[in-house]
């Protein structure tokens, strides 16, 4: 086929050849400043209330908190992320705040629901990724805004349509 020239399409002597639509065309990935919106929506919808559960019902008040740190984080960390992955789940890969700002978990190359499993492994490693610098800095490189989670979890956030 021969080489055509842009003067020939735009006079209308040759039509464009249309390109194939991809699976990723039409996919609009979350930005940065709305993952942090809604996680911060998460952090006081879900996290404040298991915090004060723990502080004040089960550890006896900040000093007990800060005489067993590790365990009162423990106590802290495995309900939200079971809380999360719930409502990931049945929620259609949305926490209450991603609902908010119209965000939702999908599977990186199906853009489908992720598995339970799937989620589970994404929001245990989302505390490791903050907690390293690398894993969270690596969301403001990335077109798709993946952090070190979601590369690992093969999931990503999306702008929800529906």
């Amino acid at each position: 086929m021969a080489k055509q020239r842009f003067r020939d399409i735009k006079q209308g002597r040759i039509k464009a050849q249309k390109h194939s639509q991809s699976k990723e065309e039409g996919v609009i990935y979350a930005s940065n400043m709305e993952k942090t919106k809604a996680a911060l929506t998460d952090t006081f919808m879900l996290l404040m209330p298991i915090m004060y559960i723990v502080f004040y019902l089960v550890m006896d008040g900040r000093e007990g908190f800060a005489q067993h740190k590790l365990m009162g984080w423990i106590y802290i960390l495995v309900p939200l992320i079971l809380i999360q992955t719930a409502f990931m789940y049945f929620g259609n890969g949305q926490t209450p705040g991603y609902k908010a700002y119209n965000l939702r978990v999908v599977e990186s190359q199906t853009y489908q629901q992720p598995s339970l499993l799937a989620l589970l492994f994404r929001n245990l490693l989302m505390p490791l990724a903050l907690a390293t610098f690398l894993g969270w800095l690596m969301m403001f490189f990335r077109k798709d805004h993946k952090g070190l989670h979601d590369l690992l979890s093969q999931t990503t956030v999306i702008v929800d349509k529906a």
